[in-house]
């Protein structure tokens, strides 16, 4: 499939043990390029640092939501020296979290401000993160919309109208195994039925949002670690949902993510 994994923690100390392993399963699946998240300052750098070893690897750069309460100014400048680098594709994981409020969400809004000011001085995406603040970061997105070349709300888990909002405002969405939880994923999975295909990218998340659809054999093999093996299953779920065949699904999400990331041609 030459499937592009656009979201994988592979920093995780839950692949220490294995990561070559993880990475010959996941190429013999038909995934070829992973863009490994950075969620604070020190673990892009580890993320840009692994990435450097191996050219189907790209990264982020940013703090997570969770993380927002620790950036300060050396730590933007350091994610500005990060961001330099070709292999740093996107500024984040940067957005906004009101449903752990790890970090109080005046930090989350200055945090993201911050960043977005990041984005719009490097020129690189934004990679998106969202959970139960969809109006608040809209809004914020929508002020600035005219300073970014765009982005991807990763890990999208929201229905239609939300969707729309997305769109709208010019962005992408990654789509995860939340798709196959029929317990949580009913919303999400209303709304990629009028995905318009330039929109949409594929991820795991991993080594979170294990599909839970999986065969049992591999959730038995997988226990409660996802990897990005995975992907093809949830371009296959992500197909049937939208009525097309996998193969044009998984064209697709690699088409959109080479354009919004600049990655070029295999």
């Amino acid at each position: 499939m030459n499937l592009i994994d656009i979201g994988i923690n592979f920093t995780h100390d839950s692949f220490d043990h294995d990561r070559t392993a993880v990475l010959e399963r996941a190429t013999a699946a038909g995934v070829a390029r992973f863009i490994i998240t950075g969620t604070d300052v020190a673990g892009s750098r580890d993320a840009l640092r692994m990435a450097k070893h191996d050219a189907a690897f790209f990264c982020t750069a940013g703090v997570h939501p969770h993380h927002a309460s620790t950036l300060d100014d050396a730590g933007i400048a350091a994610l500005r020296e990060l961001l330099q680098d070709n292999k740093v594709v996107a500024v984040g994981e940067c957005g906004l979290d009101f449903f752990r409020n790890f970090s109080p969400r005046e930090a989350q809004l200055r945090a993201f401000e911050m960043q977005l000011d990041l984005a719009a001085a490097t020129g690189k995406p934004l990679f998106l993160h969202q959970r139960d603040a969809h109006a608040e970061l809209m809004q914020r997105l929508n002020a600035r919309r005219s300073e970014f070349s765009g982005g991807v709300v990763h890990c999208f888990t929201d229905g239609p109208a939300e969707l729309a909002d997305v769109l709208a405002a010019g962005f992408h969405v990654g789509i995860t195994g939340w798709l196959c939880d029929e317990r949580r994923g009913q919303a999400l999975r209303e709304a990629v039925r009028d995905l318009p295909p330039d929109r949409f990218m594929v991820e795991t998340d991993a080594p979170y949002l294990l599909p839970r659809d999986l065969p049992r054999a591999d959730l038995k093999a997988a226990g409660r670690r996802n990897e990005p093996r995975f992907l093809p299953h949830i371009v296959e779920k992500l197909a049937e949902l939208m009525g097309r065949e996998p193969a044009e699904i998984a064209r697709h999400s690699t088409e959109n993510a080479v354009r919004l990331f600049g990655l070029g041609r295999p």
